[in-house]
């Protein structure tokens, strides 16, 4: 398929099948099937005879342009964040197939006793703070078919592995704006999670601060306020305006 992308790529005013099926040497039965798929979801436009890139590919293309771009738009007030908390700082969005949360960046604490993870590091969405607060702002339908196809295992002593808690955990979530984990997905480990919306508002990613659990514990107070306003930037530099606050 990609090969086929790459081919219709070089040639702007497109190809007719047989131009295609000779170009990847695939019989023209089997390249017609894939071609009318792809067409009909968009990702190739015909006009007969010729077959063009449609604007789904455009699409794609741009979805990973983002992704690509994204930690780097936001890593200065990660810089910042972790210049604050001298605190490990990494950003996590959605893995909508893996159904867990992934770790995009990750700028690591100078302190000697940290916490250390690697960009690509994947958590549960039900027991870390990031997962938490990504499941927490899913559609209704998103979060019920996720926990009725999801085992919540018990990966610590810690962990929320019921179904009841966990729904009113994400309710909190949504509530309070923030998401916490304490020893649940590593042991001894902590982190707390705030949300980054993009232009249109929808959740992009969580920003998150990680460390310790009992120095975590012991400066949360002076860590939360720290990380909202953090991801608070991160938010306007994506172009997100909030809604200005109703007067009494």
């Amino acid at each position: 398929m990609f090969r086929l992308f790459e081919t219709l790529r070089a040639v702007p005013d497109g190809m007719t099948l047989a131009e295609i099926s000779g170009e990847l040497e695939t019989p023209k039965s089997s390249t017609l099937r894939l071609l009318r798929v792809l067409t009909q979801a968009e990702y190739l436009q015909y006009d007969a005879p010729r077959y063009t890139l449609g604007p789904a590919i455009f699409r794609f293309a741009a979805g990973l342009m983002t992704v690509r771009e994204f930690p780097a738009l936001i890593r200065p007030c990660m810089q910042r964040l972790l210049e604050r908390t001298q605190e490990t700082i990494y950003v996590a969005v959605l893995d909508t197939e893996e159904k867990t949360a992934r770790y995009l960046e990750v700028l690591e604490s100078p302190q000697p006793i940290r916490y250390s993870v690697q960009s690509g590091t994947q958590r549960p969405l039900y027991c870390s703070s990031a997962g938490r607060l990504l499941l927490a702002y899913q559609p209704r339908a998103w979060i019920d078919d996720y926990l009725a196809t999801t085992r919540l295992r018990l990966i610590t002593p810690k962990t929320i592995s019921g179904v009841r808690e966990l729904r009113q955990e994400l309710k909190r979530v949504r509530y309070e704006g923030f998401a916490a984990s304490f020893g649940e997905a590593v042991p001894g480990a902590a982190g707390i999670a705030a949300p980054v919306f993009d232009r249109d508002g929808f959740l992009k990613a969580a920003l998150m601060v990680g460390g310790p659990e009992d120095r975590i514990r012991q400066h949360m107070k002076d860590l939360m306020p720290t990380l909202v306003a953090a991801a608070q930037e991160a938010s306007s530099i994506l172009g997100f305006e909030p809604a200005p606050r109703r007067k009494a």
